[in-house]
């Protein structure tokens, strides 16, 4: 009887760890560095990384999914976030440009060692031919890709997906395109696996992006928990004193996962932004 009643509260434990566990996330495009219109005070990629890491530190994540990283925002980040595994960088560069603002910046996914076992991981283009690093299609501005990680909470044993993308910026076919390529591939796991999706994809809450993903059961976390509006924009582009804008940054969620709270970050310490985009941060629970 005493086994038997051991082993009923070690499940009963175990079982209320899972629901209790939560997962704070960031998706952060952190701005490809040395672009000739950023070489401005409070822009630069020196001016601003210490910010950058100060702000995504801040909310003590998790789980971080980067865009827009390139050689040197990658080897500092690397090296300042040592608590944490990276995947997404390294890979063929098959971009016919390998400099300026036409470099594939890449969609890294950093997350806590301590926290969680990697599983598996991999890469697939957003083009006609996704398994063939640096393809293209659809007339899109540059290669597009999305990287994921398959990881095992160690406080719950819970396993759970991570994408990380960044749709084309230009033409709004291929970031539909693109958008079918994601949910295509994301449709092979169970519906009540979990998967979380973060990203910049250069559209918004009435474009077909968003309409395609939430038709798909994806659900964007800030809706979740500030209801359906246009919030203004994300990418504020160093121009601060707009009065319109929309989302383009997004955190999705798929899978019986639950939001529990959502913000846009707008840090901005000692009066430097850390990039172009303000950073999203979320806190969900499996």
């Amino acid at each position: 009887m005493k086994r038997l009643l051991f082993i009923a509260l070690s499940i009963l434990s175990w079982s209320f760890a899972s629901a209790q566990a939560t997962h704070s996330v960031m998706s952060c495009n952190i701005r490809i560095t040395g672009l000739p219109a950023d070489e401005v005070d409070g822009r630069r990629w020196d001016d601003r990384k210490d910010i950058c890491l100060k702000v995504i530190k801040s909310r003590k994540p998790d789980i971080i999914c980067m865009q827009e990283v390139i050689y040197e925002s990658y080897a500092y980040m690397k090296k300042k976030l040592s608590g944490y595994m990276a995947f997404g960088f390294e890979g063929p560069e098959m971009d016919p440009w390998t400099e300026g603002y036409h470099l594939i910046g890449k969609n890294v996914i950093f997350f806590k060692k301590s926290r969680y076992e990697l599983i598996s991981e991999g890469c697939y283009w957003l083009s006609e031919t996704p398994t063939i690093g640096g393809s293209s299609s659809w007339e899109t501005s540059r290669a597009r890709h999305c990287n994921w990680v398959r990881l095992r909470d160690r406080k719950t044993g819970k396993v759970f997906r991570v994408l990380d993308t960044h749709l084309d910026h230009i033409n709004a076919q291929a970031k539909t395109r693109q958008t079918e390529v994601i949910v295509a591939e994301s449709a092979q796991y169970a519906a009540d696996f979990p998967q979380l999706l973060f990203g910049d994809f250069n559209s918004g809450i009435k474009d077909e992006p968003y309409a395609l993903l939430t038709a798909a059961g994806w659900q964007d976390v800030y809706e979740a928990v500030h209801g359906h509006e246009e919030t203004g924009f994300t990418a504020h582009g160093w121009k601060f004193d707009r009065k319109k804008g929309r989302r383009i940054d997004f955190i999705y969620t798929r899978g019986g996962v639950q939001a529990l709270e959502s913000e846009i970050v707008k840090d901005a310490p000692s009066g430097i932004y850390p990039s172009d985009h303000y950073f999203l941060w979320a806190k969900v629970q499996f």
